[in-house]
Formats: structure tokens, C-alpha cells, sequence
């Protein structure tokens, strides 16, 4: 059994530690705000531009018109960007988010080309023998859309130059601040989902019937697409990294709460038996005490 002095040194250690926590719970809580704000600002939006994307995707003759639209087979090569965070103390986070990853990775079969964001996604990947060729670091708070710009433009040029046959995306759907979910969902081409596909954001907002008709192009068909499907594309992946940040903090928040709430359990704990450690040790002494003066007490009669 540990002494008095080590349970009283260890008690003061976990109460350090539960300070340092719950700091790190009111950071991601304030953070938690700004990113759920910034997702559901932008949600909407992503997911009409989504909608418009796969409506031009499916209709005739649309494969034509540009890249990003036409579909390649038979696929040889697919691009993989994996959204995970710099820093770890967020629970299971970014070991989900990877394992979906690597498992979609193995599922299909042929060359995985990585884009990462975020150090414990990259390192992660790299130990399981993914081939990384572009990496960026993670962000701390909301990105603008400016700087979520250059990641989507190293999936295009790689896949406008043939370097990849298709594009997913792999981050983590933020539902609520308790359930997030990490998930799978394909950037390029642009072509209809099918029916067991997620969207990014995973909400299908509806169009109305839009399949029954087929949109009317001013200026030329050609030229309009050439200036809006990369400029969608990069929203997608915005949204994307919007709700990874908002998963992210959520679930650090959650992991701070649950660390800070075993801390003050342990410490309890150590309290008790420390104070119970104390009582014996003072209910030795008044013994020892006790018995000497007995002892003293029966050798002078």
C-alpha cells in the first residue's frame, strides 16, 4: 500500500492535471460555438451547389461539356483527401476518421494517391503504408474559403491531369455535439450519386423533380461550366472541412469533460484513502502509545 506522502503528492498531480483539463473544455467549448455557427451558415449552400452538380451530371450529353463531369473507366488510380486535426486530445477522433479511410483504401482494390490535413491523420497513414503526395497542416479555428482554396486545387490539377481517375473525401460529418460521424463520399467526377452514397454534410436538401428538365445555358454551355464546376468542387471541400472542425472540437470538448470528471474521481478516491491511511496511522500511534504507558505503568508496581 502506497504511503501518506505518495497518495498526497499523487492527489496533488491529478488535481493539476483536472485544472489543465478543464481549461482545455472551455476552449473547445468556445470553439464548438464558432464552428457549429460557421457549418450551419454554409450547410445550406453546399448543399444546393451539390444538388446543381449532380442535376448537370445527369444530363445527356453533360460528360461532354467538361472534365470534371465525365467519368473514367476502367479506374486505375483514385485520390484520397483524409481531413484529420494537428493536435490529439480529442478521444477517438482522428483514429475513426483514419480507419474509415484505410478500410475504404483496401476496399477498392486499386492505387490510393493521399491529400492530408492534419498531422495525426498523416502520421497515422503513413504507418499503415499510405502513399502520401500532398500535406497540409490543420486549422485551428474556421478556415475562410481562401484558405481551404489550395487543397481543393491540388485534388483538381491531380485529377484534371489524369493523375487520378476519382477524388473522395474522407472527414468526419458533424451531427450533433455528442455523435459525429466519419465517412466517405466522392468529390470527382461530378456525376449522379447513387442510391447508397452519402453527400458532403450528409443532408439531401431535395430539387423538385430537377431530373424532368434540362437547364437552359447563358453564355454558352462550355465556357459556364468552365468557371463554376472547379469553383463547387472547392465548396464541397470546404464543407467538408467545416464540419471536421466542428467534430473536432466537439470531440475534444467531450474527452476534456470525461477526463476532467475522472480526474475529480480520482481524486476522491485518493482522498479517502489517504484520510483513511491517516486514521490508521494516528490509531497505531495512540496504541503504541497506549501500550507503552501500560508497559511503564506495570513495571513500576
Amino acid at each position: 500500500m502506497a504511503s501518506a506522502r505518495d497518495m498526497l503528492l499523487r492527489m496533488r498531480s491529478v488535481n493539476n492535471i483536472s485544472q489543465v483539463t478543464r481549461a482545455l473544455e472551455a476552449v473547445s467549448a468556445s470553439k464548438v460555438r464558432q464552428a457549429q455557427q460557421a457549418v450551419q451558415a454554409s450547410r445550406a449552400y453546399a448543399g444546393r451547389v451539390q444538388n446543381v452538380l449532380h442535376h448537370l451530371a445527369s444530363q445527356g450529353g453533360a460528360q461532354q461539356l467538361h472534365p470534371l463531369l465525365s467519368g473514367r473507366d476502367p479506374v486505375k488510380q483514385i485520390g484520397l483527401l483524409l481531413l484529420s486535426s494537428d493536435r490529439g486530445l480529442a478521444g477517438a477522433y482522428n483514429m475513426n476518421i483514419t480507419r474509415v479511410a484505410l478500410d475504404f483504401a483496401r476496399e477498392r482494390g486499386v492505387p490510393v494517391q493521399w491529400v492530408t490535413v492534419g498531422h495525426k491523420g498523416r502520421d497515422l497513414a503513413h504507418r499503415a503504408g499510405a502513399k502520401i503526395s500532398a500535406d497540409f497542416a490543420s486549422f485551428r479555428v474556421s478556415p475562410a474559403f481562401a484558405e481551404v482554396t489550395p487543397i481543393s486545387r491540388t485534388l483538381l490539377d491531380d485529377f484534371l491531369s489524369g493523375g487520378v481517375d476519382e477524388v473522395y473525401l474522407a472527414y468526419t460529418d458533424f451531427v450533433n455535439t455528442l455523435r459525429q460521424m466519419p465517412q466517405v463520399t466522392r468529390l470527382l467526377p461530378l456525376a449522379p450519386l447513387e442510391s447508397d452514397e452519402q453527400t458532403v454534410g450528409g443532408r439531401d436538401l431535395g430539387e423538385n423533380d430537377a431530373a424532368h428538365f434540362e437547364y437552359i445555358y447563358e453564355p454558352e454551355p462550355v465556357e459556364l461550366l468552365a468557371a463554376v464546376l472547379p469553383r463547387f468542387a472547392q465548396v464541397q471541400v470546404y464543407q467538408a472541412t467545416l464540419e471536421s472542425l466542428a467534430s473536432e472540437h466537439s470531440a475534444r470538448m467531450v474527452a476534456m469533460r470525461n477526463a476532467t470528471d475522472n480526474a475529480n474521481e480520482l481524486s476522491n478516491n485518493l482522498r479517502l484513502a489517504y484520510n483513511k491511511a491517516r486514521q490508521l496511522a494516528v490509531t497505531s500511534d495512540l496504541l503504541d502509545i497506549a501500550g507503552g504507558a501500560e508497559a511503564l505503568q506495570g513495571a513500576s508496581a
